[in-house]
């Protein structure tokens, strides 16, 4: 009898060892996030990320490109045309000079906070490969007492490459111009359904995207749909504007990286939304005002499959969907998005729940897009 539970004692053990070794697997979905959030692509300096894109894109819709590089993949041929944008880039830099003992000065790319920046790894992008990169920080032992709450300005944080001259420099492989990005690798944060990784912002929305393709190609709609990829988008929405431009849609949707106030520090009226609480909308931001129609058929969308969603109004925060509105004479668009911890900065944290949620969220809300509803959404006419 105890040499039988025993048998039975182990064999639970083997099969919550074997339980736990196949959570921890990662699933399809869960490699790409990791793919893409690793992927280098600074604004102007997307290539990684456009080739992954390109390779998920291409067995599900024709693929084209506009004159900056992004990337407009178009499934079916008549209806509606809806466009579902993320944008490539991510937040980082480009090497500005080089100095005689062998570091160098950044020109950072998009809106980083200046404490973000000293005592972090980069990767310069050289000509001769990848190279570490590290920038560096004052020694407390000779800060004195009163600087040593203060930030260092960016234009006092050089990066070190263990160079000791130019030629040195030059023998790596190193310029100016060459890109620069945060070294930042993806886990998955201790057994949680929390990922943590760089460049959320928005290499989360181009999975959302990359999936939503996957699905809508499998199951049909009723539109022309053109999901794109765009460029320079944390410099000015740049791609997005071309590739709006080139596409002419009648609906927009934009997936971004959203923002979280559930972290220690944060003000009541800066965020609600919370992680792992559903995807996010947003009711207004500092570029875009989303067309109300629009914003009750994603509600209602939600609500119909049951998928929590999550509203905020951001001050400070500007996406694409800005450029895509006014496009053609203009389209109703809105902003969906993954809340994000800790944006714009070399460690974010998103949460799986809330990806797959954003996903169903829009898939459904796509199949509803036939032509009726995208005429209702684009009548202005006022009631008699």
């Amino acid at each position: 009898m105890k040499r039988l539970i025993l048998i039975a004692a182990v064999s639970l053990q083997v099969a919550a060892a074997a339980g736990m070794a196949l959570a921890q697997v990662p699933d399809r979905t869960q490699a790409l996030l990791r793919e893409l959030s690793e992927a280098a692509g600074p604004p102007g300096f997307e290539d990684d990320v456009r080739r992954i894109m390109v390779r998920e894109m291409k067995p599900y819709a024709s693929i084209t490109y506009d004159g900056l590089g992004s990337v407009i993949a178009q499934n079916g041929s008549t209806g509606p045309r809806i466009m579902l944008d993320a944008h490539m880039d991510e937040l980082g830099g480009i090497v500005r000079r080089t100095t005689r003992d062998g570091f160098l000065s950044m020109q950072m790319l998009g809106g980083w906070l200046d404490q973000a920046l000293p005592d972090q790894r980069w990767i310069i992008i050289g000509s001769k490969g990848p190279v570490l990169a590290v920038t560096g920080i004052r020694d407390v032992h000779y800060t004195p007492a009163d600087e040593r709450t203060k930030v260092t300005p960016r234009d006092q944080i050089l990066l070190d490459v263990g160079a000791k001259s130019e030629a040195e420099l030059a023998a790596m492989g190193v310029e100016p111009g060459d890109p620069v990005v945060p070294d930042s690798s993806f886990a998955v944060l201790n057994g949680s359904r929390n990922y943590v990784g760089k460049a959320w912002d928005d290499r989360v929305g181009c999975a959302v995207v990359l999936e939503a393709l996957r699905r809508l190609a499998a199951s049909g709609h009723p539109n022309q749909l053109f999901v794109a990829a765009t460029t320079q988008e944390e410099v000015g929405l740049r791609g997005a504007q071309t590739a709006a431009q080139t596409i002419r849609p009648d609906i927009g949707i934009s997936i971004e990286g959203g923002v979280t106030g559930d972290s220690p520090g944060g003000h009541p009226e800066e965020s609600q939304v919370r992680l792992g609480a559903g995807p996010g909308l947003f009711l207004y931001d500092s570029s875009e005002v989303p067309n109300r129609r629009l914003v009750a058929l994603a509600k209602e969308t939600a609500a119909k499959i049951g998928s929590p969603l999550q509203f905020d109004l951001a001050q400070g925060y500007g996406d694409d969907s800005a450029e895509i509105q006014r496009a053609g004479g203009g389209a109703p668009t809105v902003n969906l998005v993954v809340p994000v911890r800790y944006t714009h900065a070399h460690n974010g944290v998103m949460n799986r729940d809330d990806f797959d949620r954003l996903v169903d969220v829009v898939v459904a809300m796509i199949k509803r897009l036939d032509a009726p509803t995208v005429a209702r959404l684009r009548d202005f006419t006022p009631a008699p």
